[in-house]
């Protein structure tokens, strides 16, 4: 009787999962919108099996604000499906409602994504009734297809000539095709660690650490701790295991001794929780939780490298070349167009294609929607930099210094910026650049905004001191704890299934790319700054739509970044937030060149010193 009477109201289907008994399914003839039928299908479950609480995401989306006010009670969980962190702070402070309320889909999972999951976990924390949500998804649903030449790669949508397909929105997972972790990952695993630390008093080692698992106390976990200078340990150790409770707290003391800093060095503390015995799931020694802080052991002092002591230089101009030339290296700028043609040093060319302004980025799957529309309509992605001005000059016997200015054009918008770059260089061989950007004010947002340079092939080593070893990006970088990383540059590629963005690192302070000599090029920020490296540039990830047609280039695209923007989740759900767009404004940045001779020239230390 209750079945026929929801045939005649449209119900169109009720029956038990065949797969998992405990779940009913059904589906709605009216399923525009929340209505009678919703209360009918509830009363019918109640009374069916009154043990099971009942979830529809559809009643949420109604109401006076739209926001989810006036959630029928005919649910018992109130749910939402890629809400803003407004949203989701506004259900939770309902004075009128104790439901729980679980996203049934967030944090979009597709291609270089989960952005904001941080900022999505802080609101969750703050609020007893927010009880989590679900990534969608798991896993890419790409079939492995191989080209004549035998390379492996994944298809999508269409790529059978089917129509109509959804393109690569199966493409969407945390993992990829064949179950290897997305860098995402890192960053899930990190915002959901079952232990959490709070430092309390970092001069005497006191930090307070917290349990949120709901049923475990913290006896099975091993504690570890280690302090590195510049990514070298300098001071380590282990804890008593901890008898936390669920849901407790406690205080303990890091048994380490403030470093007597050295000039210029930072200090780390790291935790590591890791288990203290095998289970079903992982075996002894797994990590499942760590902690980084940087410690307050500073030196106010740094090394100093002063111009009287260094080696003279000299400039020289003919032939529309500007060439500057010291005790072992050789910069040559081009006077027409304001770019840096070579450096070498110690008879190794190490520059081959000068710094230029870098406004753009391969576009992510969250890119796509929303913000790539402006970049394109912008012409951000095909800009022309119309040199302006050039000046080369000998400043005393021991530095020169070039600068130009320069209008970047687009076919769109015509010019769409301005900007200056200076290059101070020292008979040291140091180059200090400095960029200053003014950018159209109309533009919505920038990709990035930094500089781009070819270094020649050989230097495939590649070594930074920031976050890592994963890529990770303003909004995603929580999982990537600063220490000092280093491979090639092949690895830094992340062969995402349609090729965008990838491999960027955040937070660096240095970073060197070297040949199997270690002669090469360190570049140190001042104080930060943002790079990766390739053999492939923005436009060969902008133009391919699978991997295999991506080929790779001998030369080295070093991209040196002010900063690039952040992930966000936006082929889903919400934009990237405010703080991690790159707005247009006016931007100072500054870096530091240097080359590196051999295994005898330290980026450690070099990266340390300051020119006076």
């Amino acid at each position: 009787r209750w079945l026929t009477g929801f045939m005649e109201r449209g119900v169109r289907m009720v029956e038990r999962d065949k797969n998992h008994p405990s779940v009913i399914m059904w589906s709605l003839g009216n399923e525009s919108g929340y209505g009678p039928n919703h209360d009918a299908m509830a009363g019918w479950i109640r009374n069916y099996d009154p043990s099971r609480p009942i979830h529809y995401e559809g009643t949420v989306n109604y109401g006076k604000k739209g926001w989810g006010d006036g959630v029928p009670a005919s649910v018992d969980v109130i749910s939402c499906m890629y809400p803003s962190l407004d949203r989701l702070e506004f259900l939770a402070m309902r004075p009128d409602e104790n439901r729980p309320v679980i996203m049934c889909e967030y944090s979009h999972a597709m291609g270089n994504s989960n952005g904001n999951l941080k900022e999505y976990w802080e609101v969750i924390r703050r609020h007893r009734r927010l009880r989590g949500g679900f990534i969608w998804e798991w896993v890419d649903h790409g079939i492995k297809q191989k080209t004549p030449e035998g390379q492996e790669w994944w298809a999508y949508g269409g790529d059978f000539g089917d129509k109509p397909n959804d393109g690569n929105f199966c493409i969407d997972g945390l993992i990829w095709p064949d179950r290897t972790p997305h860098p995402g990952m890192w960053e899930c695993r990190k915002v959901f660690q079952p232990v959490r630390v709070e430092a309390l008093d970092l001069f005497e080692g006191k930090v307070r650490i917290y349990n949120e698992y709901n049923f475990s106390d913290l006896s099975g976990l091993d504690i570890f701790w280690h302090v590195t200078c510049d990514g070298r340990t300098v001071q380590s150790g282990s804890l008593e295991r901890l008898a936390t409770p669920p849901g407790g707290r406690d205080e303990v003391q890091v048994p380490y001794s403030m470093p007597a800093a050295e000039p210029g060095a930072e200090y780390w503390l790291m935790l590591s929780f890791r288990l203290a015995h095998d289970t079903a799931w992982a075996e002894k020694g797994h990590e499942v939780a760590w902690e980084q802080f940087k410690l307050p052991a500073s030196s106010q002092l740094k090394p100093a490298v002063r111009i009287k002591d260094m080696p003279p230089l000299k400039l020289e101009k003919s032939r529309g070349e500007a060439v500057i030339s010291g005790s072992g290296f050789k910069l040559v700028f081009d006077m027409e167009s304001g770019r840096m043609l070579s450096y070498t040093a110690g008879g190794k060319e190490v520059i081959k294609e000068g710094p230029v302004l870098n406004v753009w980025r391969a576009p992510t799957d969250n890119d796509a929607p929303r913000q790539a529309k402006w970049w394109y309509e912008w012409g951000l992605d095909s800009v022309r930099h119309m040199l302006k001005s050039i000046e080369a000059e000998q400043i005393g016997d021991k530095a020169a210094r070039v600068s130009a200015e320069y209008a970047a054009q687009s076919t769109a918008k015509g010019e769409i910026i301005n900007w200056r770059i200076v290059y101070t260089v020292y008979g040291s061989g140091d180059v200090v650049i400095d960029l200053e950007v003014f950018p159209d004010m109309r533009i919505p947002t920038l990709p990035r905004l930094g500089l781009t340079m070819g270094i020649p092939a050989g230097y495939e080593t590649f070594t930074w001191y920031g976050r890592g070893p994963q890529e990770n990006y303003c909004d995603r970088r929580e999982g990537t704890p600063v220490g000092l990383y280093t491979g090639s540059v092949d690895q830094q590629y992340v062969p995402y299934i349609k090729p965008q963005e990838n491999g960027n690192k955040t937070d660096v302070r240095w970073a060197a790319l070297t040949d199997e000599d270690g002669a090469g090029l360190m570049v140190a920020g001042m104080p930060t700054f943002e790079v990766s490296v390739h053999h492939y540039t923005a436009e060969d990830f902008t133009r391919a739509k699978h991997t295999y047609e991506l080929k790779r280039r001998d030369d080295i695209i070093l991209n040196i970044d002010w900063k690039q923007a952040g992930l966000g989740g936006a082929s889903c759900g919400p934009d990237t937030l405010p703080q991690y767009q790159v707005k247009p404004e006016r931007v100072e940045f500054r870096i530091r060149l240097k080359p590196l001779g051999g295994p005898e020239d330290k980026p450690q230390m070099l990266s340390r010193q300051v020119i006076l």
